[in-house]
């Protein structure tokens, strides 16, 4: 078993049930805290998203936010956020992680708002997209590259496989 740094997802306001099932998963799997912000596009008990989960929502660490102000009251403080959204100042393998990051990820259909962007720029970052053809990729994908590379930096490599 790997002992992998703390890390947390941040979901704010997801729509589509399969994409927060998946991410579930990969939480419980890399042992970071998912924290889903409302509102959601679904209900946490719809079949999409359970069976997307499939059974690792026992095994996640997770927490319900009301709202993005909720959320933030909340946060310890000298927590660190990274925003992953397209047309960042700079992509998500160009920064420094730390252990109990925070990486958040915006709505499907809309990505993150950009005064939360804007009033971050530091801390905004994105996936290159080289050929240019796609407009984006699976909000599940994005979340599995950025966590992976931040888990690569705080340890995870130098974990016995």
């Amino acid at each position: 078993m790997l002992d992998l740094p703390p890390m947390h997802v941040v979901l704010l306001e997801p729509e589509i049930p399969p994409n927060t099932g998946n991410i579930a998963r990969l939480c419980a799997g890399t042992g970071s805290t998912l924290h889903l912000v409302e509102p959601l596009g679904f209900d946490l008990d719809e079949r999409s998203l359970q069976r997307a989960g499939m059974d690792y929502w026992k095994l996640v660490r997770w927490q319900r936010w009301r709202d993005w102000d909720a959320f933030m009251a909340a946060r310890p403080a000298g927590s660190r956020f990274w925003f992953v959204e397209q047309g960042a100042p700079r992509a998500y393998h160009a920064v420094a992680f730390g252990p109990d990051d925070h990486l958040v990820f915006g709505r499907e259909s809309a990505g993150l708002p950009k005064s939360l962007l804007e009033s971050n720029p530091a801390q905004w970052i994105d996936i290159p997209m080289p050929n240019g053809a796609a407009r984006s990729l699976n909000l599940s994908n994005c979340v599995a590259i950025v966590l992976f590379e931040a888990l690569r930096q705080t340890g995870f490599s130098a974990a016995p496989s």
